[in-house]
């Protein structure tokens, strides 16, 4: 049984409940609302919204995509392609295929690092910090096959400041 399949019909509930309901924070919720991944809701006399069985569910499901790494044009979708059940799922699997490709990617390069920084670490040999190999690898990009085998941007000079490019508006995300 999936999450969203075991939360218990409900009335109309408001936010808060929904977030409990549905394992979804309150301001990840208005988050969600605000990128348009929930339909506009009814509210109360006093502007509060309601949330119903649907949309609990609906709150449940982007959770778990959110879990599992999707981002929010993924989720979106997904969302619009979950509202037509008797279309062929070729989509929603290369929506699932292309997510399952970046996180192979991510784990080979983690896979990468692992094995540049216990290169470092038994390349140590615990004399002295003028001596370190870990300090040498740090300081110049040339000791490091990672960043030579997986950073395709040059790598900044030995003991050059990292900057940040600036940003005209900071992008917004989602809270989990």
């Amino acid at each position: 049984m999936s999450p969203a399949e075991s939360i218990p019909p409900c009335d109309l509930l408001s936010i808060g409940a929904a977030a409990r309901a549905s394992g979804v924070k309150v301001p990840t919720i208005r988050f969600y609302e605000e990128a348009g991944l929930l339909p506009p809701l009814p509210r109360t006399d006093g502007n509060r919204r309601l949330y119903d069985t649907a949309q609990v569910q609906r709150l449940a499901f982007i959770r778990h995509a959110r879990e599992l790494g999707f981002d929010l044009d993924a989720i979106r979708a997904l969302l619009q392609l979950q509202g037509h059940p008797d279309q062929s799922c070729a989509e929603v699997d290369a929506i699932a295929r292309a997510r399952l490709t970046e996180v192979r990617r991510r784990i080979a390069a983690l896979k990468a690092l692992e094995a540049e920084l216990d290169l470092m670490v038994r390349a140590c040999d615990h004399g002295r910090i003028g001596d370190c190999r870990v300090i040498e690898t740090l300081a110049d990009h040339t000791h490091c096959r990672f960043h030579t085998e997986t950073d395709e941007r040059p790598a900044p000079p030995p003991h050059a400041p990292q900057t940040r490019p600036p940003q005209a508006t900071p992008k917004r995300r989602a809270p989990r």
